[in-house]
């Protein structure tokens, strides 16, 4: 079993939280709503020379596996960082990093992208990002990594590509009770091929954990402060650093904004209500009554569900390819036609199209190989919570779920019981603390029409930081983010911010044509 919905702002749709506590990779005293440690694990102490004078050898980038090299303005470099943060002078693990420098003269510093998932790749991801932020190149140098247990950074396996595709047809939203066990099963079998295939990494590549990594980076690109540019996850990962380090905080721009006051159930009712609203959306685009057009989806669902589709692959579209494929599209409104296109043809019995996007989504290619961003985001996300809902508790759910979206709901419902199922380590926190008393302003941007993150977390991502420090931006918009996506309003306004320091007035609202 895998989450369905991807707090990315790559290709795809989710996953949570953030911070420290004991039995995890963190140390020393936590609050009591986190756990999670003040701003380093070495009792105030300076880190060892070993890791903060680091000299990073930059050279031309290389071509990986699964893409050719970038041009020219591109470098990497390789960081080493801590195994264990509670222990910063011992065992160390290589980051990836790359960057492009800042073209013009009057140069601020570095500024750091996540793009979210957890587990999207920052080095495969930065190149493609760099035109919707040529203007922030003038004066920054833009720097973006792999971070702890994704790609080129020590990035995990718990599964082949077999064992991925075969989980593919295990029924998500199971009917009875042969199917529930298969569905627990599955997760268990994920778990177990985690602890085997990770090691000890698995206990060391929390949300936290990578938030220290961004301090040290700081430090080693030369930086007094930190300017940093969080998508989605991302966001979740600069209020937990602005948390840890509000001395270190620079300009913060955070885009897509995870709800920090949400446990893991809560989430799952957020993005129902999230998803739900931008098909409504998409649904009221096309001339469709939403009411009726959920219901028609919901219905095409349920007969998948009984008997899958026949595709042109001759591989069978099941509900949880076909809900995949719907989820897909919603990220852009420049991709609603594709859903018109897709579910249109599955109506007449031919499900290539919902498949062809499922396959988008889960990063399959032609040869049957699947991108490891849902397993380094799965073991990620499962190390930073700290609930573990049951199946007992989670049929009870249900419900409700399926009144907040006859669509998402029982997908996202189900997904509570069976995401960090039977996981061999224990999670850190019911939910991140990202107060940051004292750090500078940080910029706070929602979507209203975001179906990942709705855009309810901004405020509440906001008033989380704590007076004075978070400042909301809110556009009414579609699709997952809003930096690049249309709005002069926007860009203008954060481009404000992160080139010349200016602070917009808290609440500004940027309208769907501005």
């Amino acid at each position: 079993m895998r989450r369905f919905v991807r707090w990315a702002a790559m290709t795809a749709a989710a996953a949570l939280l953030a911070a420290g506590c004991s039995g995890s990779s963190g140390g020393g005293e936590g609050d009591e709503r986190s756990g999670s440690a003040r701003p380093t694990t070495t009792g105030g102490k300076a880190l060892p020379a070993a890791l903060t004078s680091q000299k990073l050898d930059w050279e031309r980038c290389e071509a990986t596996a699964d893409s050719s090299p970038p041009g020219r303005d591109w470098q990497c470099a390789t960081l080493k960082a801590p195994l264990d943060w509670s222990k910063p002078g011992g065992e160390t693990i290589d980051l990836a990093l790359i960057r492009s420098q800042a073209r013009g003269g009057d140069r601020i510093g570095s500024l750091l992208f996540n793009f979210g998932g957890p587990g999207a790749s920052g080095v495969a991801g930065m190149p493609g990002y760099a035109a919707t932020v040529s203007l922030l190149r003038e004066r920054y140098d833009l720097v973006s990594w792999d971070p702890r247990g994704v790609g080129a950074s020590e990035g995990v396996r718990c599964r082949g590509d077999k064992e991925t595709q075969a989980a593919e047809a295990v029924d998500a939203t199971p009917d009875t009770p042969a199917e529930e066990r298969a569905y627990l099963r599955d997760a268990t079998d994920f778990a177990q091929g985690c602890e085997k295939g990770v090691g000890r990494l698995l206990a060391h590549v929390s949300t936290t954990d990578t938030a220290r990594d961004m301090d040290l980076m700081r430090q080693v690109l030369g930086d007094t402060e930190l300017h940093y540019f969080g998508i989605s996850y991302g966001t979740q990962l600069g209020g937990v650093y602005a948390h840890l380090f509000p001395e270190k905080v620079g300009r913060l721009v955070l885009d897509a904004v995870v709800d920090p006051t949400a446990d893991l159930v809560d989430h799952r009712k957020n993005q129902a209500r999230g998803f739900q609203r931008a098909l409504d959306n998409y649904l009221e685009s096309t001339g469709q009554d939403p009411e009726k057009g959920t219901r028609k989806i919901a219905d095409l669902l349920e007969r998948i569900d009984a008997d899958p589709l026949d595709t042109y692959s001759g591989r069978k579209l099941t509900q949880v390819l076909a809900f995949t494929g719907i989820v897909l599209p919603l990220y852009r409104q420049d991709s609603w036609p594709s859903l018109t296109s897709a579910l249109d043809t599955a109506e007449q019995g031919d499900g290539s199209e919902l498949l062809a996007l499922a396959d988008g989504y889960n990063e399959r290619d032609a040869s049957g190989r699947y991108g490891l961003l849902t397993q380094s985001q799965r073991v990620i996300s499962c190390l930073d919570d700290k609930q573990r809902p049951t199946l007992a508790g989670t049929k009870k759910l249900l419900p409700e779920f399926e009144r907040i979206s006859p669509v998402f709901g029982p997908f996202l419902g189900w997904d509570a019981a069976g995401w960090c199922h039977d996981w061999p380590v224990p999670g850190q926190y019911t939910t991140p603390e990202v107060s940051a008393p004292g750090a500078a302003p940080v910029l706070v941007i929602g979507n209203t029409g975001d179906p990942a993150t709705p855009y309810e977390g901004a405020r509440r991502m906001a008033e989380e930081l704590g007076k004075g420090v978070g400042v909301e931006l809110t556009w009414k918009g579609e699709g997952h983010g809003a930096y690049g996506n249309g709005s002069d309003c926007v860009n203008s306004t954060v481009n404000a911010y992160l080139l010349k320091g200016t602070v917009p007035k808290d609440g500004k609202v940027c309208g769907r044509r501005q």
